[in-house]
């Protein structure tokens, strides 16, 4: 089992969605978080003075998934979470984590079976 970490920009989430979808995840936790890369953040006017923000606004994509569905997985966000053809600075980062284990609160099921097929 592995823990799937996507960071993404939030306008890209529902072809995310439905990406991963087609590849039969469907279980995920979504989070509004700020950070910054390499974008290093942008300039606005607010009121008339330059306001340097340097948390530019993402999502969090958590997805637990069986060993099968773990390339499948990072394809999908890779592609679907991309700009353009060639991808421009923010698109966003995957991390694969290992998961140990997993526990079904309702039926007490663990490990792979916890979180599906």
């Amino acid at each position: 089992m592995k823990l799937v970490v996507a960071i993404i920009r939030p306008e890209k989430l529902e072809d995310v969605q439905k990406a991963l979808a087609e590849r039969d995840v469907y279980l995920m936790t979504v989070s509004d978080v700020r950070g910054c890369g390499r974008q290093r953040g942008y300039t606005e006017v607010y009121r008339g003075t330059e306001v340097q923000i340097r948390l530019v606004p993402k999502l969090k994509l958590e997805i637990a998934v069986n060993e099968p569905f773990v390339e499948a997985a990072i394809e999908a966000i890779v592609h679907s979470a991309r700009t353009g053809e060639t991808g421009t600075i923010g698109d966003g980062k995957i991390f694969v984590l290992p998961l140990e284990d997993a526990v079904r609160i309702r039926t007490g099921e663990r490990g792979g079976n916890a979180i599906g097929p």
